[in-house]
């Protein structure tokens, strides 16, 4: 999995331009009118998004015209979830959105390109650790996992005097929970050892 561009743009609702590399802060992309106190600091498209777009639109798509700060190549982006952490060298971000509302015919991507595949496919994060980020540089990624215990606590079931039906119930429920939202997840159950 590797950077295949990395881009910037100064004003809000347009094209980002590619760049030799950009510097990542405790607020964002420097120099990037995104950037920011708020949880959607860096862009990031994926290249297998982009390929599909431009089947679509008929034409070719330049990195950055979608006004992603970070295109990426060998992973689905869109699969990602929210709390997922992608590390690039010391570098690290955190997932916080997927996708975003798209501001239509107001949108200058919108006009130049006739659509949009941020709303869908795009993914933001914060950064968690500063550094700069070049195209070639290679990243991992490290989805979050939700470690579960359920604990019942009940002196007759620990004896045996009747079946603990709350503990397996609860895990029921958390793993229907956890399958709707795509996270990783471990659930152990602990009965009350008497």
């Amino acid at each position: 999995m590797k950077i295949v561009s990395v881009n910037i743009s100064q004003k809000k609702g347009t094209i980002k331009q590619p760049v030799e590399f950009i510097s990542l802060t405790e607020i964002g992309c420097e120099g990037d009118a995104h950037s920011g106190e708020w949880h959607r600091q860096v862009s990031l498209l994926a290249v297998e998004s982009i390929a599909k777009f431009e089947h679509q639109a008929g034409r070719q798509i330049r990195y950055g015209e979608f006004a992603e700060n970070i295109t990426t190549e060998g992973l689905e982006l869109w699969n990602t979830q929210p709390l997922d952490r992608i590390s690039i060298g010391e570098i690290e971000l955190e997932v916080t959105q997927i996708g975003k509302e798209c501001h239509g015919t107001s949108c200058a991507i919108f006009k130049e390109v006739g659509n949009c595949v941020m709303p869908k496919e795009g993914i933001f994060a914060r950064v968690l650790k500063n550094g700069k980020v070049k195209a070639g540089d290679s990243f991992i990624f490290t989805p979050k996992v939700f470690n579960i215990q359920v604990i019942t606590l009940s002196d007759r079931a620990s004896r045996g005097e009747y079946e603990d039906k709350s503990g397996p119930r609860i895990s029921e429920l958390l793993a229907e929970y956890f399958d709707t939202t795509g996270w990783k997840y471990n659930i152990e159950k602990h009965p009350d050892p008497g």
